[in-house]
C-alpha cells in the first residue's frame, strides 16, 4: 500500500464511504477480451491495456477499490469445459495485481485480491483440494502485496467459509460476498446465517455481489446486518449488485433468466436508478458500495455523485456530467434543456421500445446445484451428447 493511504479497515471504521468498481467481466466481453461461457480473465495477461484502461475509467468514476481481474483464475476454471489455454493461473493473477496496483497508485484507490467459487466444489472435490485451489492464489497475492482480499461470487456458504479461512491466514482484512438473495444459498442456508458463518470464519467485512438487482441485494445485505448483530458479533457490510432488474428471479439469480446473458440490454439500470440503490445502501448501513456485472464506470460515478456530501468529493468523471443532468441546460434543443433538471429525470419511466415483449421473464428453475450429477465438471470440451442431454432437460424444464 502506497505511503499515507489508508486501509479498507482504517476507512470503515472512520465511518467513510468506500466505492468499488464495476463488472469487468461484462465489461470486457461486451468489448472483445472475454469468452461468455466460461469468463474467465485471460486478458489480464493477454491483453492487459484492455484491463488497465477499464481500471482507470472506474478509479475516474470515483471508485476507491480496484479490485484485480482475476474472477475464476483459479486453475481448474482455467482448464475447464475445453479450455485449451497456453497460461496458467499464476500468470494470469500476477498480471492482474500488477494492473491493479498501476491504477491504484494514480490516485486514493487499494488494491484487493480476489477469488470465486470453484468448479471443483461443484464437483464435490474435498476441503483439502478446494482449500489448495485458493492458496495457490493467495500466494500471489501475498507476492504481490495486494491490500485487502475479497471471496466473491459463492453460491454455497460452505465453499465461502473455506476461502475465507484461507484467505485469512494472509493477516490482511478479509471480505466474502455470497451471489445470494434474501432466500439464502443453493442448499438452503438463509441468508443471515451466512453472514454469521462468514463473520465466525474471519470476515471482517461481509455482504453479497452479482446474480440480483441493486435493491434486492441491498435487501439481503440487511438481514445479514440484522442476523449478526443479533449474535453479538462486529463487522463491516458491502454490496455489490448487478446493474440488471431482476424482479423476476428465482433463488438462483439472473442466470436462470432466459435473457442470460445475452439478452439482458432491456434490464440494464440508469444512472438515476444508481442514485438510488447508492441511497437506499447507505441508508440501511453499508458503508462498502459498488458494483457487478452490468456496472460501467457510469454507474458508478452516479454512485459516487449521490453520495458526494457523505464522502466530501465528487469523482474526477463528474467534470463532464452535469448533476441531474445540469449540462442538458447547453443543448441547441429547448425540449431538451428542459430536462436539466432533477424531477425530470427522477420520476421518468423509461420505456423499452419493444412493443411485443414482456415485462417479466418466467426463471428456468432447475434446481440444480452441488452434488448433482449434472453439475460435474471437467477438462473435456463438453460433448455433442451432453449438449443433447441439457437441451433435453432445457425442454422438460419450460414445459413444466
Amino acid at each position: 500500500m502506497a505511503p499515507g493511504k489508508k486501509g479498507i479497515l482504517e476507512r470503515l471504521n472512520a465511518g467513510e464511504v468506500v466505492i468499488g468498481d464495476g463488472g469487468f467481466v461484462f465489461a470486457l466481453e461486451k468489448r472483445g477480451y472475454v469468452k461468455a461461457g466460461p469468463w474467465t480473465p485471460e486478458a489480464a495477461h493477454t491483453h492487459p491495456e484492455s484491463v488497465r484502461q477499464l481500471h482507470r475509467e472506474f478509479l475516474r468514476a470515483g471508485s476507491n477499490v480496484m479490485q484485480t481481474f482475476t474472477f475464476y483464475a483459479s486453475d481448474d476454471k482455467l482448464e475447464n469445459r475445453g479450455q485449451a489455454l497456453k497460461i496458467t493461473g499464476a500468470q494470469v493473477n500476477e498480471a492482474a495485481c500488477d494492473l491493479a496496483r498501476e491504477v491504484a497508485n494514480e490516485g486514493d484507490a487499494l488494491v484487493a485480491g480476489g477469488v470465486s467459487q470453484t468448479p471443483s466444489y461443484l464437483s464435490c472435490k474435498s476441503e483439502t483440494e478446494v482449500k489448495a485451489i485458493f492458496k495457490k492464489q493467495l500466494d500471489v497475492f501475498m507476492k504481490k502485496n495486494v491490500d485487502f482480499m475479497i471471496a466473491e461470487y459463492f453460491e454455497h456458504v460452505e465453499e465461502a467459509e473455506w476461502a475465507v479461512q484461507v484467505l485469512k491466514a494472509s493477516g490482511k482484512p478479509v471480505a466474502a460476498n455470497m451471489c445470494i438473495g434474501p432466500e439464502g444459498d443453493m442448499h438452503g442456508v438463509s441468508t443471515g446465517e451466512c453472514a454469521v458463518r462468514l463473520v465466525k470464519a474471519g470476515a471482517q467485512i461481509v455482504g453479497v455481489n452479482c446474480h440480483f438487482d441493486p435493491m434486492t441485494c441491498v435487501k439481503a445485505v440487511k438481514m445479514m446486518k440484522d442476523a449478526v448483530e443479533k449474535a453479538g458479533l462486529k463487522a463491516h457490510y458491502m454490496v455489490q449488485p448487478l446493474a440488471f432488474h431482476t424482479p423476476d428471479c428465482n433463488c438462483q439469480g439472473f442466470i436462470d433468466l432466459p435473457e442470460f446473458p445475452f439478452g439482458l440490454e432491456p434490464r440494464i439500470l440508469t444512472r438515476w436508478d444508481m442514485h438510488a440503490y447508492a441511497r437506499e445502501a447507505y441508508n440501511v448501513g453499508i458503508r462498502y458500495i459498488g458494483g457487478c456485472c452490468g456496472f460501467e464506470p457510469y454507474h458508478i460515478r452516479a454512485v459516487a455523485e449521490e453520495l458526494a456530501t457523505e464522502r466530501g468529493i465528487l469523482p474526477a468523471a463528474s467534470e463532464k456530467h452535469g448533476m441531474w443532468g445540469a449540462g442538458l441546460e447547453m443543448h441547441t434543443k429547448p425540449w431538451v434543456r428542459a430536462r436539466a433538471r432533477r424531477d425530470y429525470w427522477e420520476q421518468l419511466k423509461p420505456a423499452s421500445g419493444r412493443p411485443l415483449c414482456p415485462s417479466m421473464s418466467t426463471p428456468e428453475g432447475w434446481g440444480v446445484t452441488k452434488g448433482h450429477a449434472d453439475l460435474l465438471q471437467h477438462k473435456e470440451a463438453t460433448s455433442s451428447q451432453e449438449m443433447k442431454h441439457v437441451v433435453e432437460l432445457q425442454k422438460k424444464a419450460k414445459s413444466t
